[in-house]
């Protein structure tokens, strides 16, 4: 049975990739919704083979819809997502609004899509950070056979990771470097063209940046609450696509050989690992990709039981966008929406 679904900030990156995705993987959906400020009304946006028209958020009747995928940003999010499921939709949120609130689920589907149970709740699913989404869905089948125990992990994330107007910086300033133009940052704290920046989000009283603590406590909610993380995440002069090196310690030994077999065989992965100039994936390879890619896999040696990684995803993607509508698939396969539940 088919339900009707709106989007929720389709105008930005995330939104229009949501719909891109909706419609890639057959969605059953009756109608579908494309919802933004009211500055945005009338815009046409591609589903499919169809357009559809931008309405105004704030007027649109949410009764009419059973799932609602929503990227506009937190603020946003915490105070529309309790409207939205009082009107009885559920709400997929993209935002960091809704992740650690105990009683909404964070999911990423190849590695919990059980907890989509406890959407009964507040009616909420979370989608977790970009840069967690790829790293857990590496780390799941590794922590299943040898037991994680501490990762440490370094971020190379991608401008579209901030939004429209950090990508449009990184695009003026590359072409004015080029013309001795003066990068004068406005998105970000530093020039990003031909630079990299240490410092997403603001900074916390450890001196970890928030985008930091949201690897943390993000994979401890999702994987295991014992796993210890320490990340450093940087921003890069690259539109899309994030890359990760991450190290882990584990309690069990498992060859870098035995690693590779392993995420061979999980889902949501894709293992291009050869000792040679092209045998490795980049950020550029992953755009428009839907799977997740772990390239230069090497056991540590500075550890026990100790394994190196090079993951690479798409973040408006896998990131964000599809992991989103994976979890939609979830629920509705579950059938937890309110049209399956009608029926029933």
């Amino acid at each position: 049975m088919g339900m009707n679904v709106a989007v929720f900030g389709a105008t930005g990156a995330v939104g229009r990739e949501i719909l891109t995705i909706l419609a890639e993987r057959l969605f059953p959906a009756d109608e579908v919704f494309a919802l933004a400020s009211r500055k945005s009304m009338g815009v046409e946006l591609s589903y499919g083979e169809r357009d559809l028209k931008v309405l105004n958020a704030e007027t649109f009747d949410f009764s009419k819809v059973d799932l609602v995928l929503m990227s506009a940003g937190g603020d946003v999010s915490k105070e529309w997502a309790p409207k939205i499921t009082a009107a009885g939709a559920i709400v997929i949120d993209n935002s960091s609004a809704w992740r650690m609130d105990p009683d909404v689920p964070l999911v990423v589907p190849e590695v919990n899509m059980d907890a989509l149970d406890g959407v009964t709740g507040k009616g909420i699913v979370a989608n977790p950070n970009c840069s967690t989404i790829q790293l857990m869905v590496a780390l799941k089948p590794i922590h299943d056979r040898a037991k994680i125990k501490r990762v440490n992990c370094s971020t190379y994330q991608s401008v579209s990771g901030a939004g429209q107007a950090a990508m449009d910086e990184l695009w003026v300033q590359t072409k004015g470097i080029f013309v001795n133009d003066e990068a004068t940052p406005t998105a970000f704290t530093k020039q990003i063209a031909f630079n990299v920046i240490p410092h997403i989000d603001t900074f916390m009283d450890d001196g970890a940046t928030k985008e930091e603590w949201k690897m943390v406590v993000e994979t401890k909610k999702i994987l295991d609450p014992k796993i210890k993380l320490f990340a450093t995440c940087a921003r890069v002069p690259v539109f899309v696509g994030h890359s990760i090196a991450a190290h882990i310690e584990m309690e069990d030994e498992l060859s870098a050989d035995e690693a590779r077999a392993l995420l061979r065989e999980s889902p949501g992965l894709m293992v291009i690992d050869k000792q040679e100039d092209d045998g490795y994936v980049t950020p550029v390879e992953c755009v428009g990709e839907f799977a997740t890619f772990v390239s230069r896999v090497r056991e540590d040696p500075t550890v026990d039981n100790g394994l190196a990684l090079w993951i690479v995803s798409d973040n408006l993607r896998k990131g964000a966008a599809l992991n989103a509508v994976q979890i939609a698939e979830g629920l509705h396969n579950r059938g937890l929406l309110k049209s399956q539940a009608s029926a029933a």
